[in-house]
């Protein structure tokens, strides 16, 4: 059953929230550190305040309002929509972000676009399947606080020593991690969702347009993630190799 709110906030109430959040990052946290950097890094730290917090109450909102784990088409219960809107305000503020920082990442803004479609859709349009979202969305924001003190890391390490050992140190663990999650796990649950689907299971329930969008999006995002993650195991091969190179002569 799902658990009883005696208030519940919205996407603009969380969007609020984590617009102060990132501002109190900018212009007090990394106040010392250079224009790009203060920016990203103040990016970095909203996405840690929303990917653990996402984690647990997506992970409360499934576990305890969820009767059937195998359906992936159940009604959206309350807790279960106060997931989505967290996220979705997460969302917005970063896409903000993107949008004034980084306009020539058009791949972070598609990203961020789709994601908010996917869970707009599903709060407001649809009123089904919320649970195979956030189990999604724990799967990508479980990785959150290795990802961005990894990033942030990477941000000072020509500057830092400390921050340069840290990447160092940080970079192989956390490239696995990420590989096993978003290249096996996250994998083999979009083919569960895509199975289910299929089935006709979710007729009347989810719109074929509503979940065929959504598969779109989903394996777009593990796809890029993906070879994201190559990408940066290729570069670590490369510092490896040129490091090695380096001692021999």
């Amino acid at each position: 059953m799902a658990a009883v709110f005696l208030f519940t906030p919205t996407i603009p109430t969380f969007f609020i929230m984590f617009s102060f959040v990132y501002l109190l990052a900018y212009f007090l946290i990394f106040c010392n550190w250079g224009p790009q950097q203060r920016a990203g890094a103040s990016s970095c730290f909203i996405s840690l305040v929303h990917g653990t917090p996402a984690v647990l109450i997506a992970t409360y909102a499934i576990i305890n309002t969820q009767r059937n784990f195998g359906n992936l088409a159940s009604p959206n219960t309350t807790s279960q929509n106060i997931v989505l809107e967290f996220s979705s305000g997460y969302f917005l503020m970063d896409l903000l972000h993107y949008i004034i920082f980084y306009p020539r990442e058009v791949l972070f803004i598609l990203h961020h676009l789709v994601t908010l479609y996917v869970f707009v859709t599903c709060r407001y349009m649809v009123h089904h399947g919320a649970s195979a979202i956030l189990i999604l969305l724990i799967l990508a924001e479980i990785t959150s606080p290795c990802q961005n003190v990894w990033t942030l890391a990477s941000f000072r390490k020509a500057e830092v020593p400390a921050s340069a050992k840290l990447y160092k140190i940080l970079s192989p663990p956390f490239y696995v991690f990420y590989s096993v999650v978003r290249g096996v796990i996250g994998p083999l649950f979009v083919y569960k969702m895509g199975v289910f689907y299929i089935s006709g299971v979710a007729d009347g329930l989810i719109p074929k347009w509503a979940w065929v969008s959504w598969m779109v999006v989903i394996i777009s995002a593990i796809a890029l993630s993906i070879l994201w993650i190559l990408n940066n195991w290729l570069d670590l091969y490369k510092e490896s190799r040129n490091r090695a190179s380096k001692k021999v002569r």
